[in-house]
């Protein structure tokens, strides 16, 4: 697959995915989509230390998902809106080629279904009396 400027890479793909597996990443994902954050203010709402939170957020960055600035002594995340549009897109195409198959499965069982309805009604005698 090659990728163009508005798609993701097959490396770029492999990496949202993996991080976007894990809930705490998905939580710090939906945080930061609201608004900027420290990484000392997102570990305070997770049970776990601060260097765990601050590889989850590692991860993010590292796919792409969230940029981190500094900002004096603090470390600054906020959502990447455009990866998250990017990853968007490749799932709207997933959802696309799936809503083509199902459409296709349902064509295919009216055309069985019309079918067997002509068949049957060329197959069916007569009614008494006629």
């Amino acid at each position: 697959m090659v990728a163009q400027q508005s798609e993701l890479s097959e490396a770029e793909v492999d990496r949202v995915f993996h991080a976007l597996a894990t809930a705490t990443r998905r939580d710090i994902v939906r945080r930061t989509i609201e608004r900027e954050q420290s990484v000392s203010a997102l570990a305070a709402d997770y049970d776990m230390s601060f260097a765990a939170v601050q590889k989850h957020v590692t991860v993010l960055e590292d796919a792409g998902l969230i940029i981190k600035r500094a900002e004096g002594r603090e470390r600054l995340v906020r959502a990447n809106p455009e990866m998250i549009a990017k990853a968007r897109a490749l799932l709207a195409r997933y959802e696309e080629l799936w809503r083509a198959r199902v459409a296709r499965l349902d064509d295919l069982f009216a055309a069985e279904t019309r079918s067997e309805e002509s068949t049957k009604s060329t197959q069916e005698p007569p009614a008494q009396g006629e």
